[in-house]
């Protein structure tokens, strides 16, 4: 009898043991140690300045809400909001760069705004206030959310509202530059709830997701001129990359019920055939030809989890994750890897109205 007890008991012990590690995210985890530090500011080590990015602060709040990790959340929007916001998110868009300006000094080392970083940061907030329901969150998330629409978004002859990727130099009289991957479509969906720019914002961005991709990959950065349209010539040089990477990821990670994201799967087909051909993401893509060279790093592979439709094309790149997992010297990789495996863990989904579906637990949900 008292065998049978002492097996009930290792039995519960087990269980208890398997729910909680059921509800840790070890990537996580482990990103939090290499990459964040004690005050809340996410470090990129590839550059010898240690420089932080809104868009580290942006992704990192994401993965935050995800994990249900609230201390750590709040951790980084005070860092966000007191060294890139002048302390006040609600009045200022966050400087797009931080790091060692010199030998004795840290701080902004460019006040310019970066809108993919300022979207991700609002979504976040917005949905941390929904899900954790904290309305200064959420009400922080709406003033941030107006002020990207007053700051960063601009009104295109022939195109109508676009989000331009900062507040200054992306712009002139006869031209305008964009970059495909700052406004992940299901992100546009959910901002239509706010009324205008948004709904505008939200069928602009599918034209310039569509109409920049002639061959079916998308560029890292592009050019609209007044009059003359995308300028997708082979003579100038497209290129995607690391910046376009994200597109497929956004759009893999859409709802399949989401009405845009049949189109875009379809628009970017070249890049799953060219993904199974040769085992590995391409580096980098000609726009303008559809021609690829290189391998792309181990977040390509991870990037392109959601994307990829087939499932033994998917394995291939789930083992190259496995095996090849970024490392405490590749920032970029490795958020790439946390975006793109975590939903392939199930970690997380998005709604039809980008809405996150977060997999918490009712284990999860009682240790925060």
């Amino acid at each position: 009898m008292k065998a049978f007890r002492w097996y009930l008991v290792a039995a519960l012990m087990l269980t208890t043991m398997d729910l909680r590690a059921a509800c840790t995210w070890p990537a996580w985890e482990q990103f939090k140690k290499d990459y964040i530090s004690e005050g809340g500011r996410v470090i990129d080590p590839s550059d010898t300045r240690k420089i932080t990015t809104s868009e580290g602060q942006s992704y990192a709040l994401f993965f935050a809400l995800a994990a249900n990790d609230r201390k750590t959340f709040e951790r980084l929007l005070a860092w966000t909001r007191d060294n890139l916001a002048e302390g006040h998110l609600d009045d200022h868009l966050p400087a797009w760069l931080w790091g060692q300006k010199d030998k004795d000094t840290w701080a902004v080392i460019d006040a310019n705004s970066a809108s993919d970083g300022d979207i991700w940061i609002a979504w976040s907030l917005l949905e941390a206030g929904r899900l954790w329901q904290n309305p200064d969150y959420t009400r922080t998330g709406e003033a941030l959310l107006k002020r990207i629409a007053s700051e960063e978004v601009v009104n295109v002859p022939g195109l109508g509202l676009m989000l331009l990727p900062g507040k200054v130099g992306f712009a002139d009289e006869n031209g305008w530059r964009f970059n495909p991957s700052y406004l992940p479509p299901q992100l546009a969906s959910y901002f239509t709830r706010f009324g205008a720019p948004w709904t505008t914002l939200h069928e602009s961005n599918l034209r310039l997701l569509l109409e920049t991709a002639p061959k079916g990959f998308s560029p890292d950065w592009v050019q609209y001129q007044k009059n003359r349209g995308w300028q997708l010539k082979q003579d100038s040089l497209l290129v995607g990359s690391y910046d376009a990477i994200r597109v497929y990821l956004w759009v893999g990670m859409m709802s399949d019920k989401d009405p845009q994201k049949a189109r875009l799967l379809t628009r970017f087909q070249p890049m799953t055939a060219i993904t199974a051909t040769q085992g590995v993401p391409p580096e980098k893509v000609d726009v303008a030809s559809g021609k690829a060279t290189g391998k792309g790093p181990v977040g390509f592979s991870a990037s392109m989890l959601p994307f990829l439709q087939k499932r033994d094309a998917q394995a291939v790149q789930r083992q190259r994750v496995a095996d090849h997992f970024p490392d405490n010297d590749a920032y970029y990789s490795y958020v790439l890897t946390l975006f793109g495996q975590g939903w392939d863990q199930h970690r997380f989904r998005f709604t039809a109205k980008g809405e996150l579906i977060p997999d918490w637990g009712q284990e999860c949900a009682s240790s925060q």
